[in-house]
């Protein structure tokens, strides 16, 4: 007998697992937590346990291939949904496990599957020289009802889309959480998370949620990903500690040609992802590299400087003109390379960096934590987007329902 949803919405202590496939399309990450507090006392949370599930090969390849422009059949497509639903579902049981819970323990599951496109909203020129706004679009591959009937708790899923329906850019999804876990009131933070994509967060000191801004400010460990890839023929996925960013110097001339990314012009609100700086970008920045007589390891080394770099600047360019900021917080996978997080030392000095792992959520559970909150927000009927963050029309209550 599955958890009663109506009972789950009216506790207010809740054991909450959430899910998540991040931009790089590594694998499952899922974090197990216990949530408390809110709307009339102080929000509690704490992390019981983490655990990332790597993507079968096979399951890897087609998810990328997809992703990046292949052709899928729509049966072929139908069968990929559902499979990846069951892996996740697979690493929901496998996080209780490790934390030595069992099925009829966990309350709710927060699950944001696995983004295959998302297209936000643009503004683009029309035949007569006017600006219309292109609404935006968003799909997640995983289907939350396989997790639902495999762990017998009910599913919050497909974040994004609600916000996207209200003129937002459906992201980024950490900035309330931030906003929960992160704001004081006597100092000013900027929250960031370096995952596949690198977002900011901006927390006046004092603020209230509608002063939060945060946006994409560019890539974070996708585009190094796909380079690590690419220079040791697939044996690794990503670039442990920055040791082969290390063996490598920035090359000027390629940072200056990448700096020139019309995206990163764009002001806030805005996001980003796979379509702009995924497989494709790391390929065309490696082939390039590679014909100008580019050492790989120096292309590796100048991508990693690029993500540290367009922070920074975003940081200077939309956040600093509203005041100091006296503290950054870092999470996400990115914050485990050293080559990156030295170079953010560098770029921020004397601002002092930390780690999320400072206020008891390990870097690279942060993003799986944020779906655990965001789906206890659902089930009790309150917003789960910043307007200020992502352009929506208004506070929207985020993501789909799917009963026990």
């Amino acid at each position: 007998m599955g958890k009663d949803l109506q009972e789950v919405a009216a506790k207010d202590r809740l054991l909450v697992a959430g899910l998540g496939g991040g931009a790089s399309v590594d694998g499952v990450d899922a974090a197990l937590c216990e949530l408390a507090g809110g709307t009339s006392a102080p929000f509690e949370a704490k992390l019981l346990a983490y655990h990332d599930e790597p993507y079968s090969q096979d399951m890897r390849e087609r998810i990328l291939a997809v992703a990046e422009g292949e052709p899928i059949k729509a049966d072929d497509l139908c069968r990929l949904n559902f499979r990846v639903g069951q892996a996740f579902a697979r690493a929901g049981r496998n996080l209780l496990e490790k934390a030595a819970r069992k099925r009829e323990d966990l309350d709710l599951v927060g699950f944001h599957g696995q983004t295959l496109s998302h297209l936000p909203p643009r503004v683009e020129v029309g035949m007569q020289t006017s600006l219309m706004v292109r609404r935006g679009s968003t799909f997640q591959l995983g289907e939350p009802a396989m997790i639902a009937e495999l762990l017998g708790v009910p599913v919050v899923a497909n974040f994004r889309v609600r916000d996207i329906a209200a003129g937002g850019q459906g992201g980024p999804l950490g900035p309330y959480v931030d906003y929960l876990m992160f704001s004081h009131p006597e100092r000013t933070r900027a929250a960031v998370n370096i995952g596949g994509i690198t977002t900011v967060t901006y927390l006046p000191k004092g603020g209230r949620p509608e002063d939060t801004l945060a946006f994409d400010s560019g890539p974070g460990s996708m585009i190094i990903d796909g380079l690590v890839q690419l220079m040791t023929l697939g044996k690794q996925r990503y670039d442990k500690g920055g040791a082969l960013g290390r063996q490598g110097q920035v090359d000027g001339y390629v940072l200056g040609e990448l700096l020139k990314h019309p995206y990163l012009q764009r002001p806030p609100p805005k996001s980003t992802g796979r379509e702009e700086f995924g497989s494709a970008y790391a390929r065309y920045l490696y082939e390039w590299g590679i014909q100008r007589g580019v050492r790989p390891t120096d292309v590796l080394c100048t991508a990693t400087a690029f993500t540290a770099i367009t922070l920074a600047d975003a940081v200077k360019r939309f956040l600093l003109p509203k005041g100091p900021i006296e503290e950054i917080i870092v999470s996400g996978g990115g914050a485990l390379n050293d080559l990156l997080m030295s170079r953010l030392h560098k770029e921020f000095d004397p601002n002092p960096i930390t780690t999320s792992d400072q206020f008891g959520i390990p870097a690279k559970a942060k993003e799986a934590f944020v779906f655990a909150v965001l789906a206890r927000e659902t089930v009790q009927g309150r917003p789960g987007n910043l307007p200020s963050a992502t352009g929506a029309e208004g506070l929207r209550v985020l993501g789909q329902i799917i009963p026990a």
